[in-house]
């Protein structure tokens, strides 16, 4: 069984559209154009590192 974490997530029709149309695009599904997107808005934030770049932040760099 996988160790990913399940939950429900409710969205509204149109943005599941448009997630779907996106993801087609990508050759990916729709749960896994959700997950792209999250990671890399994650990444982007400085709140996930990238695969081997160590332990996560949990939040901006603190100012020196």
């Amino acid at each position: 069984m996988s160790d990913k974490k399940r939950f429900l997530l409710r969205l509204e029709p149109d943005l599941y559209a448009a997630l779907e149309r996106w993801a087609a695009d990508e050759l990916r599904s729709v749960n896994g154009q959700i997950e792209f997107i999250l990671k890399e808005a994650a990444r982007g934030s400085g709140r996930l590192r990238a695969p081997g770049e160590g332990k996560a932040s949990r939040g901006p760099p603190r100012p020196r």
